[in-house]
């Protein structure tokens, strides 16, 4: 399908969308969906309106320059106004084409973060932690809600594990491609020769799921109930209020025991449960587009190394997009966006590449 045709069918899709809404008839939910979609196209029908009229315009200024009878004056000033037409004409062809890529529908949802310690003993659980409030503090600078849910401690400042629920505007949309392994270069604070050492964390962002993204039957779920215990095995409660959810058809496994509350604990577990079978379903979904795809930003696979924290040079790299940042001190602040722009534009360059 042409440009001009899919343009067409968004502004044929706007009208018939105000013409079902003004028509009423419709119940609650079905006006809320069409409500939404018109309220979702509206952009994109403007940015239309706004590339065709440029288009109008630059054929307007042709025929004046193609017109004998066109004075000097005139022409200059059609000259002018051609020019600058034909400048901003591909970049409004961009934006339109940007808007009509299929949407993810992921992106508008809030996010599950796990950061694990990876190789490396005691220095990967301190990058890890690292990792985690640097998170934490680019979410402060978006105003996400970052809600702890879990924290497994080594007892030296560092996390074997920890996960958070991140709540705010397009989180999914901005984080999605932080899955993969971090890898750190650095002296540990622990290393009295002063040697560099190499150390890894491994980060997944996975869309939090509702109930009706993703059923789970209860029957294929075995539940444990055990003490919680603190870093070093030492008791942190005298009840039985830690939770272990295996899912048995997965064979994927939860624990949660941070509350004091065996039922708190256990919706915890659900809610991360539930986004780990969604994120799998997407997983399955992407691998198949993506064995058809020229190229990608990165298969959000955990094993894969997408970036690399170098501390003596103060630089961190992008491997997916060979982007490097002489700023470490800042991004592990969480200053992020650079990083993130580049990430999400290189994806929709990728996007557009398969469709030209």
């Amino acid at each position: 399908m042409s440009l001009n045709e899919s343009l067409d069918r968004v502004l044929t899709r706007y009208k018939e969308l105000e013409s079902l809404m003004s028509e009423g008839g419709a119940g609650g939910d079905k006006i809320a969906k069409l409500g939404k979609e018109y309220s979702d196209l509206g952009p994109v029908v403007e940015a239309v309106k706004t590339y065709r009229k440029a288009q109008a315009d630059a054929q307007g200024m042709a025929d004046l320059l193609a017109d004998p009878a066109t004075d000097r004056d005139m022409r200059e000033l059609a000259e002018e106004e051609f020019q600058e037409l034909k400048e901003t004409l591909p970049e409004l062809e961009r934006q339109v084409q940007l808007m009509l890529l299929p949407k993810d529908e992921a992106d508008e949802k809030n996010a599950i973060l796990e950061v694990r310690a990876g190789t490396g003993g005691d220095e990967a659980g301190l990058f890890a932690a690292d990792l985690f409030r640097m998170y934490q503090r680019y979410a402060e600078t978006h105003r996400w809600r970052f809600e702890v849910m879990s924290v497994n401690e080594t007892g030296i400042g560092g996390y074997k594990e920890a996960i958070a629920t991140i709540s705010g505007t397009d989180v999914f949309a901005r984080l999605k491609f932080e899955s993969g392994v971090h890898r750190v270069q650095r002296i540990p604070v622990t290393e009295s020769g002063g040697r560099i050492h190499t150390s890894a964390a491994t980060v997944a962002v996975m869309p939090e799921a509702e109930e009706v993204d993703i059923d789970i039957d209860e029957k294929e779920l075995r539940i444990d109930v055990f003490r919680a215990s603190g870093p070093g095995g030492q008791s942190v409660n005298t009840t039985d209020s830690a939770v272990r959810i295996t899912h048995l058809p997965t064979g994927l496994v939860v624990i949660q025991q941070d509350e004091k509350s065996q039922h708190k604990n256990r919706a915890k577990a659900m809610k991360v449960l539930r986004s780990r079978l969604y994120e799998r379903e997407r997983q399955i979904r992407d691998d198949a587009r993506a064995a058809q795809r020229k190229g990608q930003v990165g298969s959000g696979d955990r094993s894969e190394r997408i970036r690399t924290y170098n501390f003596p040079q103060g630089r961190v790299t992008d491997h997916r997009i060979n982007l490097t940042l002489h700023k470490l001190d800042r991004v592990m602040d969480g200053d992020l966006d650079e990083l993130m722009d580049a990430l999400i534009s290189e994806d929709q360059a990728s996007r557009l590449a398969e469709i030209a």
